[in-house]
């Protein structure tokens, strides 16, 4: 039966294991200890195997053709940026996702970051461990602004909470869902630039391509309102890392919560660990328990069906119009 290798990180154990264990497959975790950002060593790791339970490391044109044996890149998780869909496309491997499964923990912690920097952490925090006792009001969330970029499921997941928080939201979004917004009361806004100097916190829950690649940049954060905050639960690319930094300095923006950056993980030397106004996590907003979870009983299942002749078309995001791909 086919090889599969696990690199997402944090699955060395799950649901997968087992699952594809039981249905025949020949199924192993990748080493730790190796840099799967590294091209050569990821090649090195992936020969013989047929399939992938794949996290963020880049499946590049060079590294599809080099791996002669590769069926399935089934991604954990709703993003395939890292991967060179045309190169797939090329070779015949299916590129998966996960949809459905871990808007709910997203969003969670998009709404985590959001409170814990409008209540001032982790400047706060810092400052108690510090010994120095400060007293220092903030504005409330209850009544400001939240603007979403982007109103897929985590996009709406988010405004559900926001609106339960007593937030007015805004929201960009090109194809929505007439009834959720009009149930929720989600005012759409069609032009950024109109959008960001309305908001009090901004969202962002786009997908990284070339039409939102620094989609929030230099011009746009000096449209932002003085004191306003930035949240990035979706992709580092969408943020124009420098400028935020700069922003971060000099205004008009009071904070930022990050769990995304353009380079991951994040850099030693990355002027965003000296700064006291942002409140980092790397790159965990979608995994709770549940979503770890209902994320590799997906990946599995997914394999599985492939492997079987199924075409499980909601969770491939490559191989358009193919009708005779086979495993």
């Amino acid at each position: 039966m086919p090889k599969v290798l696990s690199t997402s990180v944090n699955a060395d154990g799950g649901p997968h294991f087992e699952i594809l264990a039981e249905a025949g497959f020949e199924v192993e975790a990748v080493d730790r200890t190796v840099d799967l950002f590294d091209e050569a060593t990821l090649i090195g790791q992936m020969q013989g195997v047929s399939a992938i339970s794949a996290g963020s490391e880049p499946y590049s044109a060079a590294v599809i053709g080099s791996l002669p044996d590769l069926r399935v890149i089934s991604r954990s998780g709703v993003g395939f940026d890292a991967v060179d869909l045309a190169a797939c496309d090329e070779h015949g491997v299916v590129v998966t996702v996960t949809p459905g499964v871990n808007h709910h923990a997203v969003a969670e912690h998009t709404i985590a970051l959001l409170m814990g920097v409008a209540r001032g952490f982790p400047g706060r925090h810092d400052r108690v461990k510090a010994g120095r006792w400060f007293r220092e009001p903030y504005p409330r969330v209850m009544g400001s602004t939240l603007g979403i970029l982007g109103l897929g499921r985590i996009g709406r997941a988010v405004a559900t909470r926001a609106v339960g928080l007593g937030m007015t939201v805004l929201a960009f979004e090109p194809y929505p869902q007439q009834e959720f917004v009009e149930t929720w009361r989600v005012e759409l806004v069609d032009d950024l630039d109109d959008l960001i100097p309305r908001c009090d916190y901004i969202s962002l829950h786009l997908p990284n391509m070339a039409e939102t690649h620094h989609v929030i940049n230099a011009q746009r954060l000096a449209l932002m309102k003085p004191g306003s905050v930035l949240i990035n639960t979706a992709r580092g690319p969408l943020v124009d890392e420098a400028a935020l930094i700069e922003a971060l300095g000099s205004g008009p923006i009071r904070a930022a919560g990050l769990d995304v950056f353009e380079v991951e993980p994040l850099p030693e030397d990355s002027p965003l660990l000296g700064l006291d106004n942002v409140l980092l996590s790397g790159h965990v907003a979608g995994l709770d328990n549940e979503s770890h979870e209902g994320t590799f009983e997906m990946v599995a299942d997914t394999i599985i069906k492939l492997h079987a002749g199924q075409w499980p078309a909601d969770r491939i995001v490559n191989m358009n119009g193919v009708t005779d791909w086979t495993w």
